[in-house]
Parts: C-alpha cells; structure tokens; sequence
C-alpha cells in the first residue's frame, strides 16, 4: 500500500503505519521544526509544503500515485484545550485536506483529528466533499489506551474508501478493542523508576498527582514542574509530594508510543508541541492492522 502523509507534524502517524507494513512514499507539513525532526527518523522524503495552496498541493501529491492519503489537519482550532473556534484559520486546513483528496481520489484516506472535531460545521462540510467523490466513511472516536498506548487519549478517526458502503471499517476496529485501558506499568514495566508523577492540571480544581497503575492523561504540548505551592488535590492518590517529579521529554514521547530511540532535537517549546500534537504511534498501528484485517478479508470473498 502506497501512502502519503499530509500535515504529517514529526511522523507519529506515519511510523504507526509503516509498522503495519504499509509504505510511506512522502510525507508533507509546513512546520520547519518538525520538519527537521522528521528527516532524522525517515527514509523517505518529507516535503515544505503549504497545504492550503490546495491545487498545487494536490499535482505534487498526485506523482506518487498514492493508494492512501493519511493526515491530521491542525488541530487547535478545534481543540477543547482552547477558545474553540473553527473559523479562526487552521480549522479552514480541514477542508483543504478534504479538497485535496477529492482531488488526487486515492483508493483510501484516513484523516485524524481531536474527538470534538464532531461538534464543527468544517467536519460536516469535509464529509459532503468526500461523499460526493463516491466515499464510503467510517467515523469513530478511539480511546487510545484501548489500543495499544498507555494514555488515556481520544482521537476521531474518518476512514474512507472509494465505491464502498458507509460504517464499512467499523466492525474492524471494535473487534480489536482491548477490554481493558493499559497502563503505564502495563507498558513500562518498572523501567521509569517511580510509582507517582506530576501532570500540570489545566485548572487547580482538577488533580495534578497520577499513578503508573492507570493510564496516563492526554499528553499535551506543555508539561511544567511541580509548582512550590501545589496543594494535594483530594483525588491526588498521595499523601505527601516527596519525589514526585513530572515526566522528562523523553518519558513524555515514550508514552506517544514513539521507540526510545526516536530522535527529537530543538528548542523545548518546539519539542513539547510536536510530541503532545502526534498521534499515538500504536494508535496509528491499530487503526491500520484494521484497514489491513478489512483488506484480506476482501481478498477471500
């Protein structure tokens, strides 16, 4: 299966899908940073490319003849991390992408985004794009610790493929839920060291204090230290803050599902964004082992 990545950040989704043995040929982003971090860890070739520039985007695309396109289009604007706003710009990218592929009718797509991407008159709009190119969709929002990451992640995932029926992927994907959320000890072992670690609360009114016997919360493109005067939030599974620390970048990537020996270089900001906008490695791997399950099966009937 050929594939490009588009708006591929530092590659989480890109690595998820080569480990399912799918080929990516190119990827694309416009973030210079990324860009350079991406390179590190690829073989092929990651192109600057501004993806609102939809025609131009779409003809370069178009040479690789590829099988698939996947993509996160930017995210903040629908983010409920923020002032939701989808017309404040980058919400726009959501239909390029959705222009683009309409454009270059790969044979699949899969698009990633924020669960609360659900709620945006921009989602309603790509769908009517990809509908009329003869689409079939599966939407689902995924709960990445159900997959194969120890973090307690919510993403949505659009899969489409031409010429298919709507809701076509979704059996696939529910039957490879797990029926329990992993933890970081699940994944980690007892390699981090520590039993209790410091997460930056966005409101004091939430806990700051986690276990490694749950899954981590969301990894966000900020991490902080443990303030002088955090107080233990009654829910903190705490009784005093002795050693308790945040978790390094490294640790923080590890969690992205990203190999230890990944490489990310840069200014921290730089380094923290790209690691909290990724897709899950493993999530990307499970949304792709499904698209594979889907396509052998195909292939007996």
């Amino acid at each position: 299966m050929r594939v490009v990545d588009l708006f591929c950040g530092c590659g989480g989704l890109s690595l998820g899908v080569l480990k399912a043995g799918m080929n990516v040929v190119a990827s694309y982003d416009n973030w210079a940073a990324a860009i350079a971090v991406y390179n590190a860890n690829f073989d092929h070739c990651v192109h600057a490319v501004n993806l609102g520039n939809e025609d131009d985007a779409a003809a370069l695309i178009a040479a690789h003849q590829p099988e698939m396109i996947i993509g996160g289009p930017p995210c903040q604007d629908f983010s409920s991390a923020g002032l939701r706003n989808e017309d404040n710009g980058r919400g726009g990218l959501t239909l390029s992408y959705a222009r683009i592929i309409s454009k270059v009718l790969p044979t699949w797509f899969v698009m990633e985004n924020v669960s609360t991407i659900i709620k945006t008159n921009k989602l309603t709009e790509a769908k009517e794009i990809f509908k009329s190119q003869g689409y079939g969709l599966t939407q689902i929002v995924l709960n990445a610790a159900l997959c194969g990451v120890p973090q307690k992640r919510k993403r949505f995932f659009l899969i489409g493929k031409l010429d298919t029926e709507d809701d076509f992927l979704a059996p696939y994907l529910r039957a490879k839920l797990s029926s329990k959320e992993m933890t970081l000890r699940d994944y980690f072992g007892d390699s981090l060291g520590l039993e209790y670690y410091y997460r930056h609360p966005r409101s004091y009114a939430r806990r700051g204090i986690f276990s490694i016997d749950e899954p981590s919360p969301t990894v966000r493109g900020v991490n902080r230290p443990l303030p002088s005067g955090y107080k233990l939030h009654p829910n903190d599974p705490v009784s005093c803050l002795d050693g308790i620390r945040p978790l390094t970048l490294h640790e923080r990537s590890m969690i992205q599902t990203f190999p230890a020996d990944f490489k990310f270089f840069g200014s921290k900001s730089d380094i923290e964004q790209m690691i909290g906008n990724a897709v899950p490695v493993n999530l990307g791997t499970f949304v792709a082992n499904a698209i594979n399950a889907y396509i052998n099966d195909a292939g007996k009937s």
